[in-house]
């Protein structure tokens, strides 16, 4: 029996959630009806035939006047030929309706003017004509038909004029002013089901949970009071997505796992953006105050807390040394050597025996390939130190000698004169170049 009750629940969501779907679809037809409506007009017109009434459309007097003087045309010149009494009088007549068209602009109440300057610019590229009322005046005239054609000339109006004016409409305005726009009488419709649909649920619902109030019950069900607004009709869509998953119609589980991860994806790096800019802003304020010359000097000047018996300072500068000359110097060697080569060759070539020498026959590639290998000898002897210095046990005693010595040093002189100060002011600068870079990207 439960089984049966279920089911039949299920079956009633399904249905209700169908509707429901089917109520936003119609409303957003209607909300999308008249900046599609050509679309329709081509593709649907049984549903323009039907539908235009609801938006107060009807044809344009003037425009349909027009097509109906050029299919009374066509008949015309069927039966009587072109060059009688009777086509002349009603190519006078289209003539006539032409420069009415382009005075009195029947398309500006459809919104659809661009439609008449098309109009206007392929008749006048047709004739080779600048103005639209001689352009009009030439295309309708017997002479012009009989010369270039009228079956060619007709089956052009056929296929590019009058679909340009057969989409033109007129549409009637209310008393108040407005369009007249009667989808309330599709609405209505919806709107009651769902008004009905809502009151029985919150009578079913107070009747198993008397500890409810209206209020609650209204409240738990608060999406479907969007299906009983008469306006705002495209934010139906929340309540039928709930109802379609609720019917277990559609399943919203990846989306929503999608949407949860991008929504804290997003807070992380706003967080992460936060934290990064907060992190400079307060290191250019320890700068400005002066707390990065109180740290420096404090840990020059006295006891610094040894936490693993390994000066981490010496260290690095061992690091470093090893990188540069075991991967650094191989890669750039050729390039040392290059600047070796360039400032022996500038001496000799101020030299104004090196000069003469050069002028020797047979003998002036000589210095050249002498500077070679002075320059090559001068690379490698210097590559060769700097191994041993790091590899000799002794070198690395006055290595580390020459690190503590350096360090010293270096903390010693930046402490003098302007040094910190200039330090300061270019790092206070660097850091607001790099806040001003991040934040823009």
């Amino acid at each position: 029996m439960l089984a049966t009750t279920t089911r039949k629940n299920m079956w009633f969501e399904r249905s209700m959630a169908i509707i429901a779907s089917i109520s936003f679809l119609v409303s957003i037809f209607d909300l999308t009806y008249i900046p599609c409506r050509d679309f329709y007009f081509r593709n649907l017109p049984s549903v323009v035939r039907a539908y235009d009434r609801f938006k107060g459309i009807q044809p344009h007097r003037e425009t349909e006047r027009y097509l109906n003087a050029v299919e009374q045309l066509k008949s015309t010149v069927e039966q009587t030929g072109i060059a009688s009494s009777q086509t002349q009088s009603w190519l006078q007549q289209l003539d006539t309706l032409s420069v009415s068209m382009i005075q009195n602009n029947p398309f500006q109440v459809a919104g659809k003017t661009g439609n008449l300057e098309r109009i206007k610019d392929d008749i006048r590229d047709r004739v080779k004509n600048q103005s639209a009322k001689g352009a009009f005046n030439t295309f309708w005239s017997q002479e012009y038909l009989t010369k270039a054609g009228w079956d060619k000339e007709i089956q052009f109006f056929d296929r590019q004029i009058k679909p340009l004016i057969v989409t033109n409409y007129y549409r009637r305005l209310n008393e108040s002013g407005n369009y007249v726009d009667d989808f309330w009488q599709i609405d209505v419709i919806f709107i009651s089901i769902f008004a009905g649909e809502l009151l029985g649920r919150i009578f079913f619902i107070r009747r198993h949970n008397r500890q409810l109030s209206w209020q609650q019950v209204l409240i738990r069900r608060w999406y479907d009071l969007i299906l009983i607004l008469p306006f705002a009709q495209f934010l139906r869509i929340i309540p039928v997505i709930i109802r379609l998953q609720q019917a277990k119609l559609i399943k919203l589980d990846l989306v929503k796992s999608e949407l949860n991860r991008l929504f804290v994806g997003q807070i992380v790096n706003e967080l992460t953006e936060g934290v990064i800019l907060q992190t400079l802003h307060q290191t250019q304020g320890a700068l400005r105050d002066g707390q990065i010359t109180r740290v420096i000097r404090s840990y020059l000047n006295t006891p610094h807390v040894d936490l693993n018996n390994i000066n981490e300072i010496e260290v690095l500068i061992e690091l470093t040394l090893e990188i540069i000359v075991y991967r650094v110097i191989p890669k750039v060697q050729p390039d040392l050597e290059a600047i070796l080569r360039h400032l022996f060759q500038k001496a000799l070539s101020e030299s104004p025996a090196y000069r003469n020498l050069q002028m020797l026959p047979g003998i002036g590639e000589m210095p050249a390939q002498a500077v070679d290998r002075v320059v090559k000898e001068i690379s490698a002897s210097i590559y060769t130190a700097m191994t041993k210095l790091l590899e000799d046990p002794d070198s690395a005693k006055l290595s580390r000698r020459l690190a503590e010595n350096f360090t010293q040093s270096i903390g010693n002189e930046m402490q003098r004169g302007q040094t910190i100060v200039k330090i300061e002011s270019l790092l206070y600068d660097l850091i607001e170049e790099i806040k001003v870079t991040y934040s823009s990207r």
